[in-house]
């Protein structure tokens, strides 16, 4: 029953995905303008959400754990001082993602 609600993992996991997207795309980028920037904020996002779909897939994820991810990075982010908008945007894709891929493994049954 405690495993239910231990959340190293997903603690261990937003902390990169945090760090990892306020080194690729700080603060100060967050107003993206000309053809390049746009870009590079595509291909910094999609690896992040790669990396979510990678981790919903191989973790054991209820919904506490994910809850507590998209808590663990809207503050994250929040702190680091990001426009609101944009963390209540990129919070919501993430929840998505680990929801989308974690009901893609749902009706497979377990490997090995």
């Amino acid at each position: 029953m405690w495993k239910w609600f231990d959340v190293t993992e997903v603690d261990r996991f937003a902390e990169q995905i945090v760090a990892e997207l306020t080194g690729r795309f700080p603060v100060s980028g967050v107003e993206v303008h000309g053809k390049k920037a746009v870009e590079r904020v595509r291909k910094t996002f999609s690896s992040i959400f790669a990396k979510v779909d990678a981790f919903a897939r191989s973790a054991d994820l209820n919904l506490y754990k994910k809850a507590r991810l998209g808590n663990r990075i809207r503050w994250a982010l929040t702190e680091a001082g990001y426009p609101g908008e944009f963390v209540e945007e990129m919070t919501r894709e993430l929840v998505m993602h680990l929801a989308v891929a974690a009901s893609r493994d749902a009706g497979k049954p377990p490997a090995g």
